[in-house]
């Protein structure tokens, strides 16, 4: 079985450079990029078996990586100078 990983490089191509540069200067969205990716390795060694947890379990840690990405996609949003969506809509 193929287990898809989803690292924030792929997931958001376009907003490599912007990545690599918040990573470097923002403290706050570097931990939580790197708590981003622990999260989906984690959700990975599960779907290949290689860790154990149940599918309650599992969908949690699932929903938590979508909430992650949101908060991610806002901060990348918001240092690109665009409305993070929490203000005008």
């Amino acid at each position: 079985m193929h287990v898809e990983h989803h690292p924030l490089i792929k997931d958001f191509p376009e907003k490599r450079e912007q990545l690599q540069k918040l990573r470097q200067e923002d403290p706050v969205f570097a931990r939580k990029a790197e708590e981003y990716e622990a999260l989906d390795k984690r959700i990975c060694r599960v779907e290949d078996g290689v860790e154990t947890l149940d599918d309650a379990a599992l969908s949690a840690l699932k929903q938590e990586r979508v909430n992650m990405k949101d908060d991610i996609a806002r901060d990348l949003k918001r240092a690109s100078g665009s409305c993070c969506g929490g203000c005008c809509g």
